[in-house]
């Protein structure tokens, strides 16, 4: 899998510190992005020290729990002797590597190690201190497991991702070591100094049972989405200004009455984003009685984006400090085993934040519509473009913008809906969380490509605005004055394309939302 362009990582500073409850969504992206190293809180040793004693004492006398010492799934009923538990837990670790397609992204392989760390130092899972040390080591030395992208049902945890990701732990598989180059797990161990680790009771389980893949998916993607809808907001204040659009919706007094809150935040960024504009006085009283609902209804729609993106934000905030394996060992000697490898808040998720960037880009490519079309877009040129017939200007780009808008429909059908048995019918329900990760990516792309090309369309429609000595809002000029930096204006027919690839860069760098912020414009 090609990774994907995204969003500016947030800078941090200093390690973030492990403690089982305590890690954000931010902390996430700065150590998959940012690399920032990754340390563990001195009490949550304490509770791993705890809870490994209690794995230990039960199998020093030589009690049954699954897992331990006990098979997999259906053979769950197989008891293993106290002299096979180190081959147990390899031959689960290779047993369960069964991943295909392309790799994931590093980045998203970086979220799921210091997710997984994470989980493990909340004291329940049973493992020794140099596990999770070795674990964090391959971390911070940015040595990155390649873990082929399909394979997880998003039950019993993302079993395949996660297994292909403690292979090398143990001396296998393929390790990522920066600038596209791949070794192997035993050269990596050289590079290092360092030996293979051999698993002991119960840790080859406690690595592959949780909901990492898709977590990590799920804090990077809420990450971008949130920096998306700024990007969409800004696009759609200066599309709104070019198509001489009212600013008369997005009175905050109308919000109030409906407390939806990202609804009257969007209300409120447009209003900065067209402050002292002249093109909106300048129609001020017309005869358009109101405008169209891509236009006016913008802060309800981009609002009820941005609210979903916040739901997706809290459930994963709460899924990277939970513990996800099974069995849970608690330090008062309690083993049990139950379900919280299953993947369903997170599968609900993923999929309504596929819907939620869905129909930001369906909002985007109707206003650009309607800034090509000389029978809807208010006096502009048809097209956007001069010696139009001679140069068709826009016409594809538009379609370019329809064509993603219809794939991300597919693409936002949902995964969670589907479950297909697993282990002879032992887990017949699963979430299938991993395809809502896999085809939340796509969804993510294309939806800033759209973003991109409406910016482009109302950058050349403001242009002829400014052919009439008509200057838009302060945030609209802002981020047009920043796209004719990276894209001249059309003035004949080019490679559009190129022009696309450009304005999708600047928004993934997060230049764009900066520019309109040093114009004194802070999006909410």
């Amino acid at each position: 899998m090609k990774p994907p362009a995204v969003a500016a990582p947030v800078d941090g500073t200093g390690p973030v510190v492990l403690d089982g409850s305590s890690l954000t969504v931010e902390d996430v992206v700065e150590v998959a992005r940012g690399g920032r190293k990754v340390e563990v809180a001195a009490a949550a040793w304490d509770a791993v020290a705890a809870s490994r004693a209690v794995v230990d004492g039960l199998v020093e006398r030589g009690e049954v729990a699954y897992g331990i010492t006990t098979g997999f799934g259906e053979f769950a009923h197989v008891t293993i002797r106290r002299d096979q538990v180190r081959e147990l837990q390899r031959n689960l670790i290779m047993s369960h590597s069964v991943g295909v397609g392309e790799p994931l992204p590093r980045d998203v392989v970086r979220a799921m190690m210091v997710l997984r760390a994470n989980a493990l130092v909340k004291g329940v899972s049973g493992v020794r201190r140099g596990l999770v040390e070795r674990l964090l080591l391959l971390l911070n030395e940015d040595a990155v497991p390649v873990v082929p992208s399909r394979g997880s049902v998003g039950s019993s945890g993302d079993l395949a991702p996660l297994a292909h990701m403690a292979l090398p732990i143990i001396g296998l598989g393929k390790v990522d070591v920066g600038e596209d180059a791949l070794v192997s797990a035993a050269e990596m161990h050289g590079r290092l100094g360092i030996e293979p680790l051999v698993l002991e009771a119960k840790e080859g389980l406690a690595l592959i049972n949780g909901t990492q893949m898709m977590g990590a998916v799920t804090c990077l993607a809420v990450h971008d989405a949130g920096a998306l809808i700024q990007d969409a907001q800004i696009a759609a204040a200066m599309a709104i200004e070019a198509l001489l659009g009212s600013v008369r919706p997005f009175d905050a007094r109308i919000h109030a009455l409906r407390a939806h809150p990202g609804q009257a935040a969007v209300a409120a960024n447009l209003r900065a984003l067209t402050r002292d504009s002249r093109i909106v006085q300048s129609h001020v009283g017309c005869s358009r009685v109101q405008d169209a609902y891509s236009l006016r209804c913008t802060p309800q729609v981009l609002g009820a984006c941005r609210d979903a993106v916040a739901r997706v934000r809290d459930v994963v905030a709460v899924e990277a400090n939970s513990a996800t394996d099974n069995p849970l060992v608690f330090p008062d000697g309690d083993i049990v085993s139950q379900g919280n490898f299953h993947g369903e808040p997170l599968a609900l998720a993923l999929d309504a934040l596929a819907v939620a960037v869905a129909e930001v880009a369906s909002l985007s490519e109707r206003r650009t519509e309607r800034m090509v079309n000389p029978d809807l877009s208010e006096g502009l040129k048809p097209f956007l473009v001069d010696a139009g017939g001679l140069n068709s200007g826009f016409m594809i780009a538009q379609y370019a913008a329809a064509a993603l808008v219809s794939e991300n429909k597919v693409y936002a059908h949902p995964a969670s809906v589907d479950s297909i048995p697993t282990s002879a019918n032992q887990e017949d329900h699963n979430s299938m969380g991993s395809v809502a990760a896999l085809k939340l990516g796509p969804v993510l792309r294309n939806a800033r490509c759209v973003v991109a090309i409406e910016a482009l369309c109302a950058a050349q429609a403001l242009d002829f605005k400014a052919e009439e000595g008509l200057r838009p809002g302060v945030g609209s000029a802002a981020a047009h004055d920043e796209i004719r930096r990276h894209v001249p204006r059309l003035e004949r027919d080019r490679i559009l394309a190129d022009d696309i690839q450009a304005l999708d860069a600047l928004l993934a760098s997060g230049r764009l939302r900066q520019a309109v912020a040093a114009a004194g414009v802070d999006l909410l």
